[in-house]
C-alpha cells in the first residue's frame, strides 16, 4: 500500500488525526505527510472533513429523508446536467446516480417534515426533467458513514437461538 492510500485509509478512519500521527503510522516524515495531505486536498481527492453526528442525542431535530428520482433524458440533457442543479440547492445532503428502479438517490436534511416536504414539492419535482419522487423519511440511523450510532449497549433481551 502506497503511503497515499495508508494516508487515505487513516483519514477515512479518523480525519482528526495530527500530521504526527499520520508521520507515525506511516512511517513518513512529518513535512512528507503534510505535503501529501495538501496534494491530496489541491487535486480535489480529499473533499472536505466533517463531523458525524448522532442528532438522536441533540436537542434539536433534524428531519432526513431518502429521496427516489426517476428522470427523462433529451439530446441535450444529461444526468450530470441534472445532477449539477440538485446539488446546488443546502439542503441536499448527498446524491448518486444508481442503477436499480430509480435513477439518483437523494439524501435532503431539514429542521422539520413540512420544510422537507416542502423543499421536494417546491424545488425537487418542479425540475421538468424529473418524472418521479418517492420519499422515505429516515425513522432511525443505525450506521452512519461507517460508525454505529446508539450507545452501543444491548437492549437487555436475552438472545435467542434455535
Amino acid at each position: 500500500m502506497s503511503t497515499r492510500d495508508e494516508l487515505l485509509a487513516l483519514l477515512l478512519e479518523n480525519a482528526r488525526y495530527s500530521t504526527e500521527d499520520l508521520a507515525r503510522q506511516t512511517g513518513a516524515d512529518a513535512e512528507a505527510v503534510a505535503a501529501a495531505i495538501e496534494e491530496l486536498e489541491a487535486s480535489g481527492l480529499i473533499r472536505g472533513y466533517q463531523a458525524v453526528v448522532d442528532w438522536d442525542r441533540a436537542d434539536q431535530e433534524r428531519i432526513r429523508a431518502l429521496v427516489e428520482l426517476n428522470v427523462t433524458l433529451d439530446r441535450e440533457t444529461g444526468y450530470d446536467d441534472i445532477a449539477g442543479r440538485l446539488v446546488k440547492f443546502p439542503p441536499v445532503k448527498s446524491l448518486r446516480l444508481v442503477s436499480g428502479d430509480y435513477d439518483f438517490a437523494l439524501e435532503v436534511e431539514g429542521d422539520s417534515l413540512r420544510e422537507v416536504s416542502k423543499f421536494i414539492s417546491e424545488k425537487v419535482a418542479p425540475v421538468p426533467e424529473i418524472t418521479q419522487t418517492v420519499t422515505h423519511y429516515i425513522m432511525e440511523t443505525y450506521k452512519d458513514r461507517g460508525l454505529e450510532m446508539g450507545d452501543g449497549h444491548d437492549d437487555g433481551r436475552l438472545s435467542f437461538s434455535p
